[in-house]
């Protein structure tokens, strides 16, 4: 059996690597983050304001949940883009953006729970 040292051919040994920049990728979790804390967020607004719901109704046989889904996905793509190029190249301590999506992620699943969103309907 050869190895690649006795075929004439050179290769990367074990454990030897280039560290990478780890900005592209605490933008994409902190992205979902907001786009999650989005959702919630437009889910809870739709429900206390007869206005904002409306306007969020982009396609009658579907409601606002098409106008929600929509403007999270609008939300998650700006953020992911704005903060890719913020971050892209940089050494980024990615602890700290990984808690704080989390938490958004949680709050965004919060929002879309009927028992917490409906606390906000205005009283009928």
């Amino acid at each position: 059996m050869t190895s690649n040292a006795d075929a004439g051919t050179t290769g990367p040994e074990l454990g030897d690597y280039t560290d990478k920049p780890e900005g592209p990728v605490t933008a994409a979790i902190l992205a979902a983050g907001i786009g999650s804390f989005a959702l919630g967020l437009l889910t809870t607004l739709a429900e206390a304001n007869e206005r904002i719901k409306e306007f969020l109704n982009f396609y009658d046989p579907v409601g606002p949940l098409s106008g929600k889904t929509v403007g999270a996905v609008a939300v998650w793509l700006v953020a992911w883009i704005v903060l890719h190029v913020l971050y892209r190249g940089k050494a980024v301590e990615s602890r700290k953006e990984l808690a704080i999506s989390l938490v958004l992620i949680g709050l965004g699943l919060l929002g879309t729970f009927p028992i917490f969103f409906q606390a906000f309907a205005p009283p009928e």
